[in-house]
């Protein structure tokens, strides 16, 4: 009986790195956390594999057929995905593997017999921590799962630009633009809007929301201080 891939990302906020196609390419299913970012990225995933994902929450109008959770069923195995595991509902204890992102955090965790995998930020890199996604892995015959880790920013060379969020700005135009963001945010703006406003960077733009909604009460300077720029 075959061995099944399945590509598990999360929180890729418009960039999808070579590698990470490369491994979508080669995958049978390609599961997705949330914070996709836009449709033309979605679009893009979908031509590489079929996608089933949930909707994060720097997914805003675009992404409003998106569920907030899945329950699927893989070759005899139960799964469960959320974009925040801190919104998880009583249907994630009926499942064998949780799936989750929002951290950018890798994690790959056992609890009451589930495995839990968070595959980490597939997009720029955040808070100093490497790109990541993992492949699944389940035997038809006897159902068993594995999971392995990928690091998508060890091909720095192809992808130089996926890291470089925020390049040739100096601090006080950076905090004029966190400034300008995070006003944007609290009155309830998208991040496309925000975009077309200001002419700011998307990614830039997505990582400050991302700051913005996972830190609640956090000022201009705490959101500077996380800002991953490359080579600071």
């Amino acid at each position: 009986m075959p061995i099944h891939k399945i590509a598990v990302i999360s929180d890729t906020h418009g960039s999808l790195r070579p590698k990470a196609v490369a491994s979508f390419k080669s995958a049978e299913l390609i599961l997705h956390g949330g914070d996709i970012a836009d449709q033309k990225t979605f679009d893009r995933l979908n031509e590489c594999a079929r996608v089933i994902a949930v909707r994060g929450n720097c997914d805003k109008e675009w992404a409003k057929e998106l569920p907030q959770e899945v329950s699927l069923e893989l070759y005899g195995r139960k799964i469960y995905m959320v974009h925040n595991k801190k919104q998880m509902t009583p249907k994630a204890k009926e499942a064998d593997l949780i799936i989750y992102g929002h951290s950018h955090r890798y994690e790959e965790t056992e609890e009451d017999g589930r495995l839990l995998l968070n595959p980490g930020s597939g997009g720029p890199r955040r808070f100093g921590r490497p790109a990541t996604m993992a492949v699944l892995e389940i035997d038809e015959e006897n159902g068993s799962m594995a999971v392995k880790r990928i690091e998508l920013s060890a091909d720095a060379a192809q992808d130089t630009a996926a890291d470089n969020l925020c390049p040739d700005l100096d601090s006080g135009k950076l905090r004029e633009i966190v400034e300008t963001v995070v006003r944007d945010l609290a009155r309830g703006r998208s991040v496309d809007r925000i975009v077309k406003a200001h002419g700011i960077s998307p990614v830039l733009t997505e990582q400050i929301c991302q700051i913005y909604f996972t830190h609640p009460g956090i000022d201009t300077q705490g959101v500077m201080d996380r800002i991953e720029i490359a080579g600071r």
